[in-house]
């Protein structure tokens, strides 16, 4: 198999055109936006759809003043008493909008006066109970991602993040969303092949493969694992900086690989001394630094540079990155 033939492959080349087709209808999303009188959202989903929320929190708290809360199902299911919820915003991502926990839950929050806002990549509602449920429902795109590796979706879920931000509080300029496309366009275009890279022969031997980034990378970074375990089969872990140095580094070794994730070329304090930990373990690294592209929007460059090396990765491995043996495009979770 070649990697061009995948799906998973069709599916990336998709992402310049999809975001340019959400931006056409993102102005018109302002009153599916919802958000509490005193600024305040919560947030639930599962794999990349959480790694998305994490996104979420550190665009939205740190460019709209919105304070969001991440929902654990577990504890809403067990909950003894009602919580408070009346006139809280819920935001529920789920790209099929089948996540029976995710929708179990956001039921049981609506019960308890909440609003909520479905964020999916379904736009047939027969098919997607979790925009039925809710109040307000944002469509990624009208393209379905069939392969189990969300790929066009999370960046979609990302672009909604942004866009979300940018209704709420205009804390970006039309050149931010306009530049970044014109970006991830070339650089696709660019013809990118990672087994031509220095750091390729160690990658393929590594036993343990771990993304470090800090703030919205971070979410970069848990989203890049996910993809490695589930498209390579690779033993691959997501941090942030500062959770890696308090203990995960140590268990590191020259047998190892990791991927450090920056917003420039000058890599941030926390993040430079991971690197030098890593150098002291002899573990090999590489770092990811967009060459171009505004902060955060150039996070989903990396994002994507990222998840076309775990499809060659997977291919290298002569693995189907499409259909990944024993997992499931809808996981349920309940």
């Amino acid at each position: 198999m070649k990697y061009q033939d995948t799906l998973t492959y069709k599916d990336i080349m998709e992402i310049p055109a999809l975001l340019e087709d959400f931006s056409k209808r993102a102005p018109g999303l302002r009153d599916a936006a919802l958000k509490s009188k005193d600024r305040v959202v919560y947030l639930a989903g599962r794999g990349s759809s959480g790694n998305a929320t994490l996104f979420a929190k550190y665009i939205w708290e740190e460019y709209s003043g919105v304070i969001t809360n991440f929902i654990h199902p577990h504890s809403i299911f067990e909950a003894k008493v009602p919580l408070h919820f009346s006139d809280q915003a819920v935001w529920a991502f789920s790209q099929s909008g089948k996540s029976s926990d995710i929708i179990a839950v956001l039921k049981k929050l609506i019960n308890w006066g909440a609003k909520g806002v479905a964020v999916t990549n379904e736009a047939d509602l027969k098919a997607n109970p979790l925009a039925r449920l809710a109040d307000t429902h944002i469509l990624l795109s009208s393209s379905k991602e069939i392969p189990v590796a969300a790929t066009k979706s999370f960046i979609l879920q990302l672009w909604v993040v942004l866009w979300t931000a940018q209704l709420w509080t205009g804390c970006f300029k039309a050149k931010d969303f306009s530049g970044t496309i014109s970006l991830i366009r070339e650089f696709l275009a660019s013809g990118f092949d990672p087994s031509a890279a220095d750091f390729w022969p160690k990658l393929r031997k590594a036993g343990v493969i771990g993304f470090v980034g800090r703030g919205p990378y971070n979410a970069v970074a848990d989203d890049s694992a996910l993809k490695f375990r589930e498209m390579a089969k690779a033993h691959a872990l997501g941090y942030s900086a500062a959770e890696f140095l308090h203990g995960p580094v140590g268990a590191y070794t020259s047998k190892d690989f990791v991927f450090l994730l920056s917003p420039s070329r000058e890599l941030p304090d926390d993040v430079e001394k991971v690197r030098l930990a890593l150098n002291d373990r002899n573990t090999p690294y590489h770092v990811i630094a967009p060459a171009e592209g505004k902060f955060p929007f150039n996070c989903l460059l990396a994002d994507i540079e990222i998840k076309l090396i775990a499809l060659h990765l997977a291919i290298a491995k002569g693995l189907n990155p499409d259909n990944p043996k024993g997992l499931n495009k809808v996981t349920q979770t309940f």
